[in-house]
């Protein structure tokens, strides 16, 4: 269990916080960009409990800054897109992508005072059709380049799901817990009547599990009960610090990003990709679709999908749920291990450190690749 103080420390996502502070060390999943059209150029977002405006510019880079103008807080989303820049509605305050003042209309014309003034701005970079975010302190890290996102070699696609009606380490604390897959998952789909090869694979009896840390966040093991002494090794990708899950869809590659809108809410992105047999690169038209919540007539969880499995399972915990009233166990040694490592890598921010995961080094940053898990089938050691 954690004490409220050391909850909060490890769930609020606002600048000021603890957390947040953390968050603001790694690129956020923004939108997709093929979502910024001439016609729409520009969208409000709330990101770490900040709300943006994200615009596309007239020379078709993207720009990101506080919604709320300086000069005295109108909106910037009605603002005015010029080239790369983005003017105020209310009175033409222009300002550059990185934030400078660059017009002031209506003051004097020797005045200096636009120098003096900034507006709240990120830097967007955009990779394989997704935009992301870095709203921390500069210089900003390498965007890491997920293969995922740079592989040619096939079809990608984005997808956006429903956005969570909880904080995002519930979400997350999900990827440090192997065993949840045997009911949640697997035993919900056999009992109605749905024998699909994920719930016939995650229905075996699990013999044992391990976590380990690694370069990337955690590893995870899972061996399975096959009878007569027979185990089967599953080797999972690992968990990816902080808030990104990795895993292997029968042919396709997934990465989940997990972006916290607020303290209680969190928005997922998606990126499938599926290679082509010839491994030749294809041209990429990156389409992209945003779902809606799978429910019952009567508003509950559908429970017929391993996502409408997930949702239930994490918001019924509450917003923020209240980890001082937790009773852990053996089983929950993965997710005791992340709100470790979650504490331990807030700490070395607020000692002035760099986190784990964040790149500065070109060369380590071609592609990022995660085998999908293998299989090894062994006698067990009585």
């Amino acid at each position: 269990m954690l004490s409220p103080e050391k909850n909060a420390r490890l769930t609020q996502v606002g600048p000021e916080t603890p957390g947040g502070r953390l968050l603001r060390r790694y690129w956020q999943a923004l939108w997709p960009a093929s979502d910024f059209t001439a016609a729409a150029p520009k969208k409000r977002l709330t990101v770490l409990s900040e709300d943006l405006v994200v615009y596309r510019g007239d020379d078709g880079k993207f720009g990101c800054v506080a919604e709320r103008c300086t000069h005295r807080g109108c909106s910037l989303y009605y603002g005015f897109v010029e080239g790369s820049d983005i003017r105020c509605p209310y009175h033409g305050w222009k300002f550059a992508p990185d934030g400078r003042c660059l017009e002031q209309p209506f003051e004097p014309e020797n005045s200096t005072y636009r120098d003096r003034v900034r507006q709240r701005a990120y830097p967007v970079e955009e990779l394989g059709g997704m935009l992301f975010v870095y709203m921390g302190p500069l210089p900003a890290p390498l965007l890491p380049r997920w293969d995922v996102l740079v592989r040619n070699d096939g079809k990608r696609k984005l997808q956006m799901r429903p956005t969570l009606r909880c904080n995002w380490l519930q979400a997350q604390e999900n990827t440090a817990d192997t065993v949840h897959t045997y009911y949640l998952h697997g035993h919900t789909m056999l009992l109605k009547g749905m024998e699909s090869p994920g719930a016939l694979y995650f229905h075996r009896p699990i013999a044992s599990y391990d976590y380990a840390l690694c370069e990337w966040g955690i590893s995870k093991r899972c061996f399975y009960d096959l009878g007569n002494g027979n185990l089967e090794e599953e080797v999972r990708p690992p968990l990816i610090f902080p808030n990104i899950l990795r895993i292997p869809v029968g042919i396709n590659e997934t990465q989940h990003f997990r972006t916290p809108v607020n303290d209680t809410s969190t928005r997922v992105f998606v990126a499938w990709f599926t290679p082509n047999e010839k491994g030749i690169d294809e041209p990429q038209t990156v389409p992209f679709e945003i779902l809606e919540e799978a429910t019952e007539p009567n508003g509950d969880y559908a429970m017929n999908n391993f996502d409408s499995h997930d949702r239930m399972a994490w918001e019924t915990q509450g917003a923020i749920v209240d980890r001082s009233v937790e009773h852990l166990g053996v089983s929950d040694t993965g997710v005791v291990m992340l709100r470790k490592l979650l504490d331990e890598q807030i700490a070395i921010v607020e000692a002035g450190g760099e986190p784990m995961g964040v790149l500065r080094d070109p060369a380590k940053n071609t592609i990022i690749e995660f085998k999908s898990h293998t299989v090894n089938r062994l006698t067990a050691v009585i």
